[in-house]
C-alpha cells in the first residue's frame, strides 16, 4: 500500500494522543511520539507520508508482519460467530488454540493457561511454581526482563525494576552468563558456563535450597541485550532444579514463536522446563494473548486441588482465534524456517561484516530474527557508547544514531547502548538487505562517538 499524506488529520491524532494517553516508560512531557497512520508485511507510515521499515517488530512481536489478511479476516470471522465467551466454558477457538500450542512445546507441556499478555503470563507462572513447592523464592538474572506487573517487575534484572522494587517479593537474583561482559572473570564459552552454573548452585546453597520455588530464565533474554547462553548453561541450570527440586520456568514471551528459527528457543537448546510462559508471537500481538504452558507434574498438583487464580478474558475467543490463523500461517508459510535461513544466511554475515567495518560495534550475538549489536565508544576497553541507564546529554550518542536510522528508513530498537535487529519473521530478503543498508548508513553516526 502506497501511504497518502494527510498531516492535518495527523496532527489532530498527535493533539488528542498528547492531551489524553499516558504512555508507558516515559516522563509524558518529555516524549514525541509519532503518528501512525497505517502498516503492511514488514513497514508502517505516518500521516506525511514517511515509511519505515519495521526493525523492531513492534514490541518484538509481529512475527508475522501488520495486517496479515488470513489473520485479519479470522478475527472478523471470530467477532461474527461468538465475539466473546467466558473462561469457565469449552470454546472452540480457545481449544484449538491450546492444542496447536501445546503440538509446539517441548516436552510434556501440555496443559495451557492462558492469560492477557506476558506480564501476567509469568505472575502466574510463579504463583504455580510456589503452590506446587509450597516454597517462596525465585530467583531471577540480572540482565533481564519478565513485565511490568508488581511480581514480574521485581523479578526484572535492569533499571526498570528499580521504582518498585519492594525487597519484599521473595526475588534473589543472580549472574547469568554472558561472556562479552563477563563476571566471572572467564575467557571462554566453556569457563563462563561453568563459573556462571557454579555461581547460581553457590546462590542456591546460601540462600537455602528448601526455600527456593523457582528459577526463572528468559531462554534468550530479550530487551537485555539478546545474550545467547553458552552450550550446556540451561541444560545444567536443569539439572540443578532437578537436584534440589526447584521448579525450572523459561520465559518465551519474547522468543518464542519463531523468533529464533525454532518454534520456542528451548528447543535450539533441547531442554524442557517445568513451566514455560508466552505471549507476543503467539498471535503477532494482533489481538492481546499470553499465557503458560505446563508440565504433567505441575498440572496434577491442580488435578483435584483448585489452582487460586484466573482472569476474566482467559483464552479471549478473539485473541485464541487469532493465535490460530497465525499458528497455521506460520506453519503453511514456512515463517519459522524463513527466519532461521535468513538469520544464518544474510543476517548474522551482514551483521558480522558490519561489526569488522564499524569501530562502534563492539559484539555481534543472536540466532534467527533475533540480534542485537553492542556498541561501544572503544573496542579494545568495550567500554559503552553511552553509560549504563544513560539519560539526556550522557544519552546523546544513542539519540543520534537512532535518528539517522530513522532518516534512512528504518524504525530501530534501542536500549540502553544495544540496538537489536528484530524484524518480522516473514520478512523478505530484499527487505532484509534494504534495512541493514540503512542500518550501516545509521552507524556511521555513531561511529562519530567512538575513540
Amino acid at each position: 500500500m502506497t501511504p497518502q499524506p494527510n498531516p492535518e488529520v495527523g496532527a489532530a491524532v498527535k493533539a488528542a494522543d498528547r492531551a489524553h494517553v499516558f504512555h508507558s516508560w516515559s516522563a509524558q512531557e518529555l516524549i514525541d511520539p509519532l503518528a501512525v497512520a497505517g502498516a503492511e508485511g514488514s513497514y508502517f507510515w505516518d500521516y506525511d507520508g514517511n515509511k519505515y521499515l519495521d526493525f523492531t517488530s513492534g514490541l518484538v512481536y509481529t512475527n508475522i508482519g501488520y495486517q496479515h489478511p488470513k489473520v485479519v479476516a479470522a478475527i472478523q470471522e471470530q467477532a461474527a460467530t461468538l465475539s466473546t465467551f467466558a473462561p469457565a466454558f469449552a470454546v472452540e477457538a480457545r481449544s484449538e488454540a491450546a492444542r496447536l500450542i501445546a503440538e509446539r512445546t517441548p516436552g510434556d507441556l501440555d496443559k495451557i493457561f492462558f492469560t492477557n499478555a506476558g506480564a501476567d503470563a509469568v505472575e502466574h507462572a510463579v504463583r504455580m511454581a510456589r503452590l506446587h513447592t509450597g516454597r517462596s523464592k525465585v530467583l531471577a538474572a540480572y540482565r533481564s526482563y519478565h513485565g511490568g506487573t508488581q511480581q514480574a517487575i521485581n523479578l526484572t534484572g535492569d533499571p526498570r525494576r528499580w521504582a518498585s522494587d519492594s525487597a519484599s517479593a521473595g526475588v534473589v537474583h543472580f549472574w547469568a552468563p554472558y561472556l562479552y561482559r563477563s563476571r566471572f572473570y572467564a575467557e571462554t564459552e566453556e569457563q563462563e558456563c561453568a563459573r556462571a552454573l557454579e555461581h547460581l548452585e553457590t546462590t542456591i546453597a546460601f540462600e537455602g535450597p528448601a526455600t527456593v520455588a523457582a528459577i526463572i530464565l528468559e531462554t534468550i533474554p530479550g530487551t537485555a541485550g539478546i545474550m545467547v547462553p553458552p552450550p550446556g548453561y540451561l541444560a545444567g541450570v536443569r539439572e540443578i532444579c532437578d537436584k534440589y527440586g526447584i521448579v525450572f520456568i523459561l520465559d518465551e514471551v519474547m522468543a518464542g514463536f519463531g523468533r529464533t528459527g525454532e518454534w520456542f528457543a528451548a528447543d535450539l537448546f533441547d531442554v524442557t522446563p517445568d513451566l514455560m510462559t508466552f505471549a507476543k508471537g503467539v498471535n503477532s500481538g494482533y489481538v492481546p494473548l499470553g499465557g503458560v504452558a505446563i508440565s504433567g507434574e505441575i498440572a496434577e498438583t491442580f488435578g483435584k486441588r483448585p489452582y487460586p487464580g484466573g482472569l476474566t478474558y482467559s483464552g479471549h475467543p478473539l485473541a485464541c482465534a487469532a493465535a490460530v490463523a497465525t499458528i497455521n500461517v506460520m506453519a503453511q508459510e514456512g515463517v519459522v524456517e524463513n527466519a532461521a535461513r535468513l538469520g544464518s544466511e544474510v543476517l548474522e554475515p551482514a551483521l558480522r561484516d558490519l561489526a569488522e567495518r564499524h569501530p562502534s560495534v563492539g559484539e555481534v550475538r543472536g540466532v534467527g530474527m533475533f540480534w542485537a549489536l553492542d556498541l561501544v565508544k572503544d573496542k579494545e576497553t568495550r567500554e559503552p557508547l553511552v553509560p549504563y541507564n544513560a539519560a539526556g546529554e550522557a544519552n546523546a550518542p544513542m539519540l543520534a544514531f537512532g535518528a539517522a536510522a530513522k532518516k534512512h528508513g528504518i524504525w530501530p530498537f534501542i536500549n540502553m547502548n544495544r540496538t537489536h535487529v528484530v524484524p518480522p519473521c516473514n520478512i523478505t530478503e530484499s527487505e532484509l538487505k534494504e534495512g541493514l543498508s540503512a542500518l550501516d548508513a545509521a552507524l556511521s553516526v555513531a561511529d562519530e562517538h567512538t575513540r
